[in-house]
């Protein structure tokens, strides 16, 4: 028997024993001082005790002390409460960092490797370059924000125009909220460049243009900040030496620890965190975040890892228990108990697989970390219209009126639109009488019926029934109300609309006169193209159709 089975074995029948009872708060201190005594004076003999085997060093999370509360040779003085005791009892050390010399070979793993093969992206260059504290957090802060839940491929071309156009935060401060949000158009999640901005003015106005310094002041002062921006530009920025964990970070930790629970669960949450604050390099906080994430990103990639470039492989427990199970599977152990996953092993351990979703061996690393089943987006169907002005001075022209200043796309600007009537007629008389409160009087035969687009959002599947209405041989209407505009559709594309409202337009570009045509990239269905096909030809369609494109990728596949 190896010296890690044979110690896990003890671990294991430790565990296994009668707890004694945990005294009451009424215990006299003078019992309680002469426990301390005996175990102290115990410690003190040549021969190891229990705790010798089973009271490791944690690592650092709230609320937290730093030992295995249900040691059976600790004493009664270190008891924790009763709550923090279920907490504790529920993790196993297995997959926690135990010594220092494992915590240091990671560091240096993954910063060696960083260094290696970092990518080279405009907010990095711009970190190292930038010799002002202020606008180094800023331009950190600006990447950090359009990197939640977008891609880096997409974030590129964003970052680099917008600080073009506002290289410091007084520049931003001194933007619109409508030039905002034109530049963020098509990047999703809108409210995020309206709390970028509202953050650089209260930096300008209140805090006298001074970033605050640290990840606690930072998520305190700044609206819309949270734990891991603040801690990202604490760390860039200024070299705080304090932890980050986003979508790749907690893919890479639990991987790295066997971890299996839902990584969003508020225990394993705060486990990942704790991991975080003891692995970063107070040397390279900034770099070694960075790293972690740089391997999430490219390597330890949600569903096609690539274990063999992998800089920490070898203190990695996911591919060791992937190893294993191969080698029992060889050698037909497979139903043999494997004590080295997890002491006690007895499916109490809450960072475990859970016991629902064992191992699966096609799955290899990927088995960690397993994620709650996500809820379905809300449906809701809509209507809108293109209303143009073929005849407008100076080209054709179409209307958009502006969105509230709160909720979905907030300020940005869109065709009129009404929700979804049960009937044809209703429907077509409500978008009637939304176009005439802004352009007014219409005529109501010629609103066309063009197609459909369907557009999902983070949390909602919006489905826009999509009519057109041209005002041909009509006297152009050159006066809106407030909240409204003729745009030409040279403006229109270089306006603050979401990309669902291009989809729109591009079904109504086809629908024109003499032509039937539309993106394949809009998911639409228009009349004209609606011809009836044979039955092999609508399984087919069938088949191919549910093409949903979102305005950003989920949480796995963000990357910084």
């Amino acid at each position: 028997m190896t010296p890690l089975v044979s110690r896990l074995s003890r671990l294991w029948a430790i565990m296994r024993k009668p707890r004694a009872a945990v005294g009451s708060g009424h215990r006299k201190q003078a019992a309680s001082q002469e426990g301390r005594q005996k175990h102290a004076k115990s410690n003190s003999q040549a021969k190891p005790s229990a705790c010798d085997d089973c009271c490791v060093p944690r690592p650092w999370y709230p609320g937290y002390a730093g030992m295995i509360p249900e040691c059976p040779g600790a004493p009664a003085g270190l008891a924790r409460q009763p709550e923090e005791v279920v907490l504790q009892a529920s993790v196993s050390p297995y997959h926690l960092f135990r010594d220092v010399a494992e915590v240091t070979a990671f560091r240096g793993s993954l910063l060696s490797w960083y260094d290696q093969e970092k990518r080279d992206l405009p907010w990095r260059r711009r970190a190292e370059d930038e010799v002002d504290p202020d606008r180094r957090a800023y331009a950190v802060w600006v990447s950090e924000v359009m990197l939640q839940q977008t891609q880096v491929a997409t974030v590129i071309n964003y970052y680099t125009g917008w600080m073009q156009k506002w290289p410091t935060l007084q520049d931003l401060a001194s933007a619109s909220l409508e030039e905002v949000n034109q530049l963020w158009a098509g990047l999703g999640y809108y409210s995020r460049g309206r709390r970028l901005q509202e953050g650089a003015r209260k930096v300008v106005e209140e805090l006298g243009g001074h970033m605050p310094r640290t990840a606690e002041t930072l998520q305190q002062l700044l609206p819309g900040v949270g734990r891991y921006t603040a801690g990202a530009i604490a760390s860039i920025a200024f070299g705080q030496a304090t932890g980050v964990v986003d979508g790749n970070v907690a893919r890479v930790l639990c991987r790295v620890r066997a971890i299996g629970a839902d990584p969003s669960s508020t225990l394993v949450s705060q486990r990942l965190w704790g991991l975080a604050q003891q692995l970063v390099d107070p040397a390279r906080p900034g770099d070694f975040n960075q790293a972690a994430m740089e391997l999430g990103a490219t390597v330890c990639t949600p569903q096609r890892p690539l274990c063999s470039q992998c800089p920490v492989q070898s203190l990695c427990r996911a591919r060791q228990r992937v190893e294993r199970e191969q080698l029992l599977a060889s050698w037909s152990l497979s139903g043999s108990p494997d004590v080295e996953e997890c002491a006690p092993n007895t499916g109490q351990c809450q960072l475990c697989l859970p016991a629902s979703e064992p191992w699966d061996q096609t799955l290899g690393v990927v088995n960690f970390p397993r994620k709650a089943s996500r809820k379905p987006p809300r449906e809701e169907s809509s209507a809108t219209c293109v209303l143009e002005q073929p005849g407008a001075l100076g080209g054709a022209q179409i209307l958009l009126v502006q969105r509230p200043n709160s909720g979905l796309l907030a300020g940005l600007w869109e065709f009129p639109s009404v929700t979804w009537e049960p009937s044809e007629q209703l429907q077509r008389k409500a978008l009637l009488q939304e176009l005439q409160r802004w352009a007014g009087p219409l005529p109501a035969t010629r609103l066309r019926h063009l197609g459909e687009v369907v557009h999902t959002f983070s949390h909602i599947k919006l489905t826009y029934q999509v009519y057109g209405l041209a005002l041909e041989g009509q006297t152009p209407v050159t006066t809106v109300p407030a909240g409204a505009r003729w745009l030409t559709q040279e403006e229109f594309h270089t306006a603050a609309v979401s990309t669902a409202m291009k989809k729109v337009f591009r079904v109504y570009q086809g629908q024109q006169p003499g032509t039937c045509k539309g993106s394949k990239r809009s998911q639409v269905s228009s009349p004209c193209s609606r011809k009836k096909p044979c039955m092999g030809q609508q399984v087919l369609d069938n088949f191919f159709r549910p093409h949903i494109s979102t305005d950003a990728p989920n949480l796995n596949s963000a990357a910084q």
